[in-house]
């Protein structure tokens, strides 16, 4: 999962939370998929269905989750690192 790209985790957390609580406007939404997308963590099909207007809200609803992961697995390692 994206493990040689690079991430801006503070960004991806603050677009998770804001799509999360129904704050975000559609250009964070659009931000955090193709953060998710350009990690390797949501597939090209994932993607591109977002973008034609197909499933959005489940796919919004599993790169939450995969978002979350994602920053969990983040926050391990950099404790795992100490």
């Amino acid at each position: 999962m994206g493990a040689g790209n690079s991430i801006d985790y503070n960004r991806l957390m603050a677009l998770n939370q804001k799509v999360k609580n129904s704050s975000a406007s559609n250009a964070e939404r659009d931000e955090l998929m193709s953060l998710l997308y350009r990690n390797n963590s949501i597939t090209k099909k994932q993607y591109d269905d977002y973008i034609a207007g197909r499933n959005i809200d489940e796919i919004l609803k599993t790169s939450l989750v995969i978002a979350g992961i994602v920053l969990l697995g983040y926050l391990l390692s950099k404790l795992v690192s100490k």
